[in-house]
Order: C-alpha cells, then structure tokens, then sequence
C-alpha cells in the first residue's frame, strides 16, 4: 500500500460514525451512576421510613462501595474469558435484581444486603463498559467513544441526582430504586439487541497477572491519587457551604450540576486527545487537575467563585478519566477485562480511603486543606503517569 492509500484509509476510519450501542453503554453507566449518588440525597426519608438514622443508612452506600471493589478485582478477569457484552448483560440483570430488593426493603439489613448485591453487580458492568467502548470505538474516535459513554455519569450528576431527590419527595423512596431498576433493565435489553462488534474471547486473567503487565501498575497508582483526590473533597463540599458559608443543603445541587455540566462539555473536546497522543497528554492533564484544586482552595470563600471553578474541575477531570481508561485499555487488548476490573476496584477503594482521610483532615484543619491535598495528591497521578509513559 502507498503513503496515499494509507492517509486515505486512515482519513476514512477518522470519518468513521460512532456506533449507535456507545449510546447505549452511556445509558449504562447513567443508571449505575444515578444508584450510586441517590442515596445520599434520599437517605433522611429512607432512615425515617426505616427507623433509624442517616449514617446508618449510609452503611448499604458503604456495602455498594466494597461491593464493587471487590468483584471488578476478584470477577473483572472473567470479562477476557467470556466476552464483555455477555457479563455486562449478566451484571445488568444482577444489578435489576438488587434495585428490585432495595426498592422493597423492609429493614436497613435487607437495604444493605441489596445494595451490595447492587455493587457486585456494578464491578462487572462498569469494566465491561469500558471494554466494550474501547472495542468498538472506530480507528482514530478512541477517545471520542470513550467521552461518550463517560457523560453517562454526568446524566445522573445533573439529572439523576435531582430527580430522585424529587421523586422521593412527591412518591416515596422507594420508587427512585423502582425506576432505576426498570431504566437497569431497558439499558440491559438495548445492550443484548444493539448490533456491535465485541472482540474475541481469550483465557481468565488473574489480578497478580494484569498487574504484571508493563504500564499497568503505575497507572493504578495515578488512578488511587485521582480518584482518592476527587472524592475526598467532593464529599465535603457540601458541608463547607452550608457551616462555613452558612447555604442551606440544597445549595449543594447547583455544585454537583456545575460539575456534572463540565465533565460533559467536555466530550466535546476529546477529538484533540487522538490528535495528540494519550500518553503524552495524562501527566499534563493531573497537573491541569491539580491547578483546579489549587484554584478551588483560593475561590472556597465564595460560593459563586466556587460554582465557576467546580465547572472548569469537572472539564479537567473528564479528560483525566477519559485518557487514564484508554492507556490502560491500550496496554494489553487480551487482557483488557481484567485491568479494567483493576481500575475500577482500585477507584472504589480510592472512594472508601479518600473519604475516610480527607474527612480526618477536615475535622482537624478546614475546608482550604481539602483541595491542597488533592492538588498533591494530583501530583503524585501526573508522576505515575509519566513513568507509565515511559
């Protein structure tokens, strides 16, 4: 073949459509998100129907969490053996089931045990997603694809969240994990119907073993400090507006829609993440991240600074997440599965230990140290990153 063929063959997969099922894979991940941030907002109306209390109920959030740490670890290696499109279908029908048994709790422990069936459920969907958006991303869209199942999760930040909040307040609780269930199960129908191409089925990859691979292990490292770095202080935005900037709680929701907001215009940028190359771009964007920290530390006096840069926080990150996914997913395509089961324990971990430290630090400094934290934690992502690269 000629240079000139090749830049034609090479234009013509540039111009490639994306399938329709990353559409369809975004809607997976929107309802695994909408699960996973609605309980905090409805958790008041569940302790009262419950009777019991907020932090008690906080415990099934806690149980979703480990729930899916420890299946993406321990299950994501089946993803290799079986195909991603087969598990996703079998983790969307076990995620309908545990929506289903929240929905009709009769006591927090069957709340709790639902909810970790929910996370069971979610740390092999969320690794197949991912799989499944890389393989079918056209030659030279890569990140396009990926951007595009990414704004799933802003679908439940700007939408989910206020919706459930709403839903709860006009029908009750329970029908914000009824709905969610019955969006779980049409999500589950588009992804057995939709045509796509998956990739071959290979062999079980143990975690020691994706973890061997060259890449992998730095990578993992980035994604602990970012993940731990973006929950710790997303959690307690929430609490500085409303004690130290006396707001009332709902101000919260304009945060979480700032964010959500931002993460998703990005996805219209991620064309130049192919034009330049992931692994250079990663170490430039954690330090990008870690400029947003520092500028959310200087703006946390002021609630409207706060909104402009959460913005630019949530743009930052989506590019962070979207570039970390498709260097790992590129390290080792007949191992994919089981490092995407890697990542997405490594960040459910990264949530547990990133709000229990950061909570440490808030209560012994301020709200101020949060985001310099995370900005040295960032830091640490964009070295990782670099060494990765190398």
């Amino acid at each position: 073949m000629t240079n000139s063929d090749q830049s034609i063959s090479i234009n013509r997969a540039k111009g490639a459509r994306i399938p329709p099922f990353a559409y369809a894979l975004t809607v997976c991940v929107g309802v695994i998100g909408s699960n996973s941030l609605a309980l905090g907002p409805i958790a008041p109306a569940v302790a009262i129907n419950l009777a019991t209390d907020v932090p008690s109920v906080m415990m099934a959030s806690a149980a979703f969490g480990l729930g899916t740490a420890a299946s993406a670890i321990f299950l994501g290696r089946l993803i290799d053996r079986y195909g991603p499109r087969l598990m996703l279908v079998t983790a969307l029908l076990l995620l309908t089931a545990g929506l289903a048994g929240s929905a009709v709790a009769p006591a927090l422990v069957y709340l709790v045990a639902s909810q970790l069936v929910v996370g069971l459920a979610a740390g092999i969907a969320l690794p197949s997603i991912y799989t499944l958006a890389s393989v079918i991303a056209p030659p030279g869209r890569e990140s396009e694809t990926i951007g595009l199942v990414l704004t799933g999760w802003t679908l439940s930040m700007v939408a989910g969240v206020p919706i459930s909040a709403a839903i709860a307040d006009f029908a009750g609780w329970r029908m914000v994990y009824a709905i969610v269930a019955l969006a779980t199960l049409a999500a589950c129908g588009a992804v057995s119907l939709a045509p796509a191409r998956e990739g071959p089925s290979g062999k079980a990859t143990s975690p020691l073993a994706a973890l061997g691979v060259p890449g992998v292990a730095p990578l993992l490292i980035a994604c602990a400090a970012f993940m731990a770095a973006f929950y710790g202080v997303y959690a307690y935005i929430g609490e500085h507006l409303h004690s130290a900037l006396g707001l009332p709680v709902s101000a919260n929701g304009l945060v979480a829609a700032s964010y959500g907001l931002g993460f998703g215009a990005a996805a219209f940028l991620d064309r130049l993440i192919d034009r330049f190359g992931a692994g250079r771009l990663l170490p430039r964007i954690f330090v990008a991240v870690a400029c947003a920290y520092g500028a959310l530390a200087i703006a946390s006096g002021s609630y409207v600074a706060m909104l402009v840069v959460v913005f630019f926080w949530g743009l930052a990150n989506h590019f962070g997440l979207n570039v970390m996914i498709m260097r790992l997913t590129g390290l080792d395509p007949s191992r994919r599965g089981a490092i995407m089961g890697l990542n997405s324990g490594v960040t459910y971990l990264s949530l547990f230990a990133g709000t229990l430290g950061f909570g440490a630090v808030y209560a012994g400094l301020s709200f101020v140290a949060l985001p310099l934290a995370a900005a040295g934690l960032m830091l640490v992502a964009a070295i990782a990153a670099a060494v990765a690269r190398r």
